[in-house]
C-alpha cells in the first residue's frame, strides 16, 4: 500500500506539471465566457498547475513512502519506526487537505461564497473546474481517489497490520 501511494504521489503532480497550464486557460476561457475577468482566478488563488515547490513535496513524499514500504516488505524494524511516525502524518494529510482535490467544486464555490467577494458571487464554479478538468488525462481522478482511500483506509490499515 506504501509503495501505490508513492506512485500515486507521483503521477498527480505530473500530471499537473504537464497539463496544468492547459487547465488554467480552460478555466479562465470559461470565466470570461461567464462575462468575468480571468484574473478572477489567480487573483483568489485558483491555480490548476504544479507549483515547482509542490513538485517537489510531492516527489519527496512519494519517496519517502517508497522506502518504506521496501523497507516494511523487508521487515526492517527501522521500517516500522518510520511508519508509525509518518503513516498517522499522511491519514491526518488525507483527512485534511486531499478532500479539496476530490470535491474541487465544492471547496472552491464555498470558498468563493464565503469571501463575501461581489466579482466571483455569482460565478458558475461547477461550469469554471470542470472546463479545467477536462484539459487533464482522464485517468487523473481515479488517481486522485486512489490516493486519498490510500492515505486514508489504507494508512489505518497500514497501521492495523503493524500491530499485528
Amino acid at each position: 500500500m506504501q509503495a501505490l501511494l508513492a506512485v500515486t504521489f507521483w503521477l498527480i503532480p505530473f500530471a499537473g506539471a504537464r497539463h496544468g497550464a492547459a487547465a488554467q486557460r480552460a478555466a479562465e476561457g470559461e470565466v470570461v465566457r461567464q462575462g468575468f475577468p480571468a484574473a478572477v482566478l489567480t487573483g483568489r488563488g485558483v491555480d490548476f498547475g504544479a507549483s515547482a515547490a509542490s513538485l517537489v513535496l510531492a516527489a519527496s513524499i512519494g519517496l519517502a513512502f517508497a522506502v518504506l514500504g521496501a523497507l516494511n516488505l523487508a521487515g526492517a524494524d527501522l521500517g516500522r519506526i518510520l511508519t508509525w511516525i509518518a503513516q498517522p502524518i499522511i491519514l491526518v494529510l488525507g483527512l485534511i487537505v486531499m478532500p479539496g482535490e476530490i470535491w474541487t467544486t465544492r471547496f472552491v464555490g464555498a470558498a468563493f461564497r464565503k469571501s463575501g467577494d461581489p466579482a466571483v458571487r455569482d460565478l458558475d464554479v461547477g461550469s469554471m473546474v470542470e472546463a479545467a478538468r477536462r484539459a487533464y488525462p482522464a485517468w487523473l481522478p481515479l488517481a486522485v481517489i486512489t490516493r486519498f482511500a490510500l492515505a486514508t483506509a489504507g494508512s489505518v490499515l497500514v497501521m492495523v497490520l503493524l500491530l499485528v
